[in-house]
């Protein structure tokens, strides 16, 4: 099977998939108990008849199963409908999603790009000070919580003034220069990127270390180094392309994993991304713009998890997909 024959199966298979992941955010989100009109009924300047409307325009007033069937003929036309404040989905999901990619990318290559190398080191120089040390450092990176790594990292910032509270950009972004606009952006998003970043490659960090341990041990290897083979050609052309498969499977998880994982991580830095757009959309049960997110989060997932299939297909011929 060739790669693109792969990618338009796996499109295909991801649809019965994509639905039924709707069909039960749909449910769980209309069970819920949280009123989207609260506020409004309890604002006592709002007329029972702006209520009622309000509950018709976002077909509040109308079973269940027919408001998914709504929804889902709106989103399969491209009309994601619109917010409780009446602003379009679209709009909303337009101004964020582009800076939950850049947190995305940026917490994505500097995890692996520091995970993978420290991993195969602490495996090659398994027991020594320098892996019990990687290993005590990853064991913190997993056991704190990354909404409370956030706190710690925002009350840094707040004592230094050394990075920015919240926002992406500064009030004089419009006034820079190419370059001082990209410095100023990625100033905006080190702490966010730090915070999930340290959460990550810790996880990475071990899984490689324990995965290249266990193939080190393979006789395979073991013969190659009784051939007369060196430990760098044994290491490199033996056993790290066999290590690392399973961690290029687990790119996929990684990429829409981020989508939810930075969520508090953003709402504590007021950082203007996906995550912290869903979790207030939640918290004020708004039906379509939980909905949109929820589905883009599902579609990243299986775009990552094909990425991460035709990577393993390209660093592993033997692999058949």
């Amino acid at each position: 099977m060739n790669t693109w024959t792969y990618i338009l199966k796996r499109i295909l298979e991801s649809i019965p998939i994509l639905f039924i992941v709707s069909l039960l955010s749909f449910f769980l989100i209309r069970l819920s108990p949280v009123d989207p009109l609260a506020q409004m009924k309890l604002n006592p300047a709002i007329s029972e008849e702006t209520i009622q409307k309000e509950t018709k325009r976002l077909g509040l007033d109308k079973p269940v199963i027919v408001q998914y069937g709504l929804w889902v003929k709106n989103f399969l036309s491209g009309n994601m409908g619109y917010c409780i404040d009446n602003t379009k989905v679209s709009v909303k999901i337009k101004s964020r999603i582009l800076n939950t990619l850049l947190l995305s990318l940026v917490v994505i290559f500097f995890s692996w790009i520091i995970a993978l190398p420290l991993g195969i080191l602490a495996a090659i120089f398994y027991n020594s000070l320098f892996d019990k040390i990687l290993t005590v450092l990853s064991s913190v990176g997993m056991a704190i919580p990354s909404f409370f790594f956030a706190v710690l990292m925002l009350l840094f910032a707040q004592k230094t003034g050394y990075f920015p509270i919240g926002g992406l950009t500064s009030i004089n972004f419009n006034e820079m220069d190419l370059f001082h606009k990209i410095a100023d952006v990625m100033w905006h998003v080190a702490l966010p990127a730090f915070v999930l970043t340290t959460i990550s490659l810790s996880s990475l960090m071990r899984q490689m270390r324990a995965n290249l341990l266990d193939i080190l041990d393979a006789d395979y290897v073991k013969f190659a180094y009784a051939k007369g083979l060196s430990k760098s050609k044994v290491i490199i052309k033996h056993a790290l392309r066999n290590a690392i498969n399973p961690i290029i499977t687990l790119l996929g998880f990684e990429f829409a994993g981020l989508l939810s994982g930075a969520a508090l991580t953003e709402y504590v830095f007021q950082y203007p991304g996906l995550g912290k757009l869903i979790l207030e959309a939640a918290m004020q049960s708004d039906v379509n713009l939980v909905m949109a997110s929820l589905m883009i989060g599902a579609f990243m997932l299986i775009s990552g998890n094909i990425i991460a299939d035709i990577v393993l297909k390209l660093t592993d011929p033997r692999v058949r997909i």
